[in-house]
């Protein structure tokens, strides 16, 4: 696909998840998310960027982290996801965070600027992803931390069968590269091909909980990267789709009717020489 129009795509695609995304992934991405923040080290004081910073679930993390004498400009493609993070500081007592929508390929900032740049489940998203990766090294200080998490190999991500279901309507225009950075080896390869180094990687399998059929629809259907495919299905392409993939789930339904669905996650952090 034509890399603007793919970024045309996950920029509404993003919009259209944003009322969802966030009530929906809190708890079953909260292990990975634990994990790079181990791994990316922030502490308090430092200027760190998030790309890809989404309704804010690692930013709020962050900002916590570095302090009132810190900082975090969390930046990403879709407005409707600012917007949402904006909404939530503004309930809040953070001062330390600055929304800014922001291509995570061509970082609006100056070269050694951040103590740390941190993507916690974007780089599946963006046309260059390896652009991506050298633009967080770019803007951060020799000696900082550069830190990314993606999801896993398609066969470990329980709810994959999303892509072939939708796009059998529609096209989502996301499964060709969704788990391209998730094969063994890809993500390090960005982060080696970026100059970086001191390189360590941590390849995690999670079961990802969801209490009613309804909490897993809307989190993968509503408030993920099909969302904006979805937004364009009648009444009964809705009710196909929902059940096709609920079946494609049937094997990870619980007793109580919830679901533990398998995911897996590999996150790489580096530094920058």
């Amino acid at each position: 696909m034509d890399a603007r129009l793919q970024l045309r795509v996950q920029r509404y695609g993003w919009d259209a998840a944003a009322t969802h995304y966030h009530h929906s992934w809190v708890d079953q991405l909260r292990p990975a998310h634990d994990r790079i923040l181990q791994m990316a080290k922030v502490g308090p004081g430092q200027k760190v960027i998030e790309t890809a910073c989404g309704s804010g679930l690692v930013t709020m993390r962050l900002a916590a982290e570095v302090g009132p004498a810190g900082s975090v400009l969390a930046t990403d493609l879709s407005q409707g996801m600012i917007d949402d993070l904006r909404a939530r500081l503004s309930d809040g007592p953070l001062s330390n965070v600055h929304p800014q929508r922001m291509s995570a390929e061509t970082l609006d900032v100056d070269d050694r600027t951040f103590d740390a740049a941190v993507c916690a489940l974007g780089l599946m998203y963006v046309p260059d992803p390896a652009a991506a990766v050298a633009e967080m090294a770019r803007v951060t200080v020799p000696g900082g931390t550069v830190a990314a998490t993606v999801w896993g190999e398609r066969r470990n991500c329980g709810w994959a069968e999303v892509f072939p279901i939708v796009d059998a309507r529609v096209a989502s225009e996301v499964c060709p590269m969704f788990f391209g950075t998730g094969v063994p080896g890809a993500l390090k390869r960005l982060f080696e091909e970026a100059g970086l180094e001191q390189i360590q990687e941590h390849r995690q399998f999670e079961r990802l909980n969801f209490a009613t059929p309804a909490a897993v629809l809307d989190a993968v259907l509503l408030g993920g990267p099909v969302a904006l495919a979805i937004k364009r299905f009648g009444d009964q392409d809705w009710h196909e789709v929902s059940e096709e993939f609920l079946a494609s789930v049937e094997d990870y339904k619980r007793c109580d009717g919830g679901y533990e669905i398998p995911g897996e996650f590999v996150t790489v952090s580096a530094k920058r020489p």
